[in-house]
């Protein structure tokens, strides 16, 4: 890999197998049911606006990032995008794809419009909330809050 021959591109339905794949070696088991419901939101709705994006080495894709756009959803009256999934091939890790990828993902909805993105980080996962805080992600003024039953 050198970082000419990383490219970014949007996602298109044809990258869920590849995406199923990077995932996996990520997570250690397949999310084959959350991938299928993510791509059929993404790629069947009349609604559907691009903002996913992956990374590819010589034609393979080896990274990608999803996110949805939200127009006045939940009380926001401002154009807001979600980042929701993220995953880098373990062989590319550390090496730049996954900022190349944000960096795409940013230009593509500063360009429409957007002028903020949310995102939602395990408390406990010091590697990502690190990862996003390089590519300037800060805590929101919202609460996210939860209640177990």
């Amino acid at each position: 890999m050198t970082e000419d021959t990383i490219t970014t591109r949007l996602m298109t339905e044809n990258d869920l197998e590849a995406i199923l794949k990077i995932d996996e070696k990520i997570v250690k088991t397949s999310r084959l049911e959350y991938y299928q419901l993510k791509f059929e939101r993404l790629f069947s709705s009349k609604d559907y606006l691009p903002t996913s994006f992956v990374a590819e080495d010589n034609g393979v894709v080896i990274g990608f990032l999803m996110g949805e756009l939200y127009m006045g959803q939940f009380g926001i009256l401002q154009e807001v995008a979600s980042m929701d999934t993220i995953g880098i091939d373990p062989a590319y890790q550390h090496r730049g794809v996954g900022k190349k990828l944000m960096d795409e993902f940013i230009d593509h909805l500063r360009q429409i419009g957007v002028n903020k993105i949310n995102t939602l980080v395990d408390w406990n996962d010091a590697g990502l909330i690190h990862f996003f805080s390089a590519n300037q992600f800060s805590p929101s003024k919202t609460i996210n809050l939860e209640r177990n039953i």
